[in-house]
């Protein structure tokens, strides 16, 4: 556990261990929940699809393509709930592939299959 007040800032950051150079990593989504199992109940979303959702949430400069670094602030996520659990997920594509998922940004809507 990692114990913070209310309104501190939290500093996150992701590195991919990988031998492979031109690998890049994307923030997809990260959601808070009062419980450790369960991140589709009662949830609060920072990110979700590459969106920004909480308004405390920003992006740091990282040196490598391999490495994301953001922050938000802490929060009290209901008054009955001592603990706040977080659940992230990251992409993982090829630099400069401009059509994976680590290139598309924020997702709003879903998304149709083009038809011939």
């Amino acid at each position: 556990p990692y114990y913070v007040d209310i309104n501190q800032n939290l500093f996150l950051e992701a590195y991919l261990h990988s031998s492979d150079p031109n690998l890049v990593l994307f923030v997809d989504t990260c959601v808070a929940s009062p419980t450790p199992h369960n991140f589709t109940t009662v949830t609060y979303d920072i990110i979700r699809n590459g969106c920004v959702r909480d308004s405390t949430y920003a992006t740091y400069y990282s040196p490598y393509k391999h490495m994301v670094r953001f922050k938000f602030n802490a929060f009290q996520f209901i008054r009955h709930s001592p603990s706040v659990y977080l659940q992230c997920e990251l992409v993982v594509c090829r630099a400069y592939d401009y059509s994976s998922r680590c290139y598309q940004g924020c997702i709003t809507g879903a998304k149709r299959e083009a038809r011939s």
